[in-house]
């Protein structure tokens, strides 16, 4: 469709870093009646539901990042009780999930790319989830924008890469090649019970910020060069989470890729490409335990 084709061109004109700049500055800013005139107006055109938000009163947000981020109420989220089952890890829609087929992973109709180009080129970390499995999560303006384990993992390690900061939509992910790969992301890599476990979060346009629980702020400030922290797999100073434990968050949102070793899992036979993803809910079945470890 032409008015498509315009939508995408504009894509690639847009000023991406400067607007992003813009939003995450002017999100951060309280501006009293102004900032509740904006979460208001955000909350009522995108029907954000603030009935499960552990504080639904909207005038009391200082900022708008406050509101974007804003938690939920324990009840609103169970985790599913059985060790078996993995949970979903965040809210949003699942556009796409299944097998990664040798190296390459399915983007969307037309496109696909590869671990390595999404693994910042770490052939050793991509090649332990050669035939393995990738869920990709979209999450929307109106979506809980915390994201959270699957299961129980000790962190071992998380990588920052540069990129590009193109919208992240039906879309672009049908029209940008190679887009995941092109964008500013986090890596985290998780020893699990079932082996090695990423977790990835996806920048896109005006995602002001990229947090983690355990390193705060990623992102800014973009310096354009790859980082990488390796943690310690035991003793005090190993990073653990507990499965349904919060990880990371987006102040405005975007996509959350995992990716899962052959064999180890195998997912929810109700979930498919543009299911609802409510997290805590049952996301992959442990289908065969493995000893595989990510750890050197």
């Amino acid at each position: 469709m032409l008015l498509d084709r315009i939508k995408i061109k504009f894509q690639y004109w847009l000023p991406r870093l400067l607007l992003t700049r813009l939003a995450g500055w002017v999100a951060d800013k309280q501006a009293g009646w102004i900032t509740q005139l904006v979460v208001k107006i955000f909350a009522r055109y995108y029907r954000v539901n603030m009935q499960i938000a552990q504080n639904s009163d909207l005038a009391s947000y200082l900022t708008f990042n406050d509101f974007f981020v804003r938690p939920l109420r324990k009840e609103a989220r169970p985790i599913i009780f059985d060790t078996n089952w993995l949970a979903l890890p965040a809210d949003g829609t699942l556009s796409q999930l299944g097998s990664i087929h040798e190296n390459i992973i399915f983007q969307a109709k037309g496109q696909t790319y590869s671990l390595e180009s999404l693994l910042a080129g770490n052939s050793i970390l991509s090649k332990l989830f050669y035939n393995g499995l990738f869920a990709t999560t979209y999450l929307a303006p109106s979506d809980y924008h915390r994201v959270h384990m699957p299961c129980t993992g000790v962190l071992h390690e998380m990588i920052y890469v540069p990129g590009d900061l193109f919208s992240v939509n039906f879309l672009t992910a049908t029209h940008v090649p190679n887009l995941f790969t092109r964008n500013e992301r986090v890596i985290c890599v998780f020893d699990t019970v079932i082996g090695p476990m990423v977790q990835i979060l996806i920048g896109a346009t005006i995602v002001g910020t990229i947090e983690t629980v355990w390193a705060g702020t990623i992102t800014p400030p973009r310096e354009g060069i790859i980082k990488r922290w390796q943690y310690p797999s035991k003793g005090d100073e190993a990073i653990i989470l507990q499965k349904g434990a919060e990880m990371g968050r987006f102040k405005l949102g975007s996509t959350v890729i995992n990716l899962f070793t052959e064999g180890s899992v195998q997912f929810s036979p109700e979930l498919k490409s543009d299911s609802v993803s409510c997290m805590g809910q049952a996301f992959a079945k442990i289908h065969i335990p493995v000893a595989t470890s990510v750890a050197p």
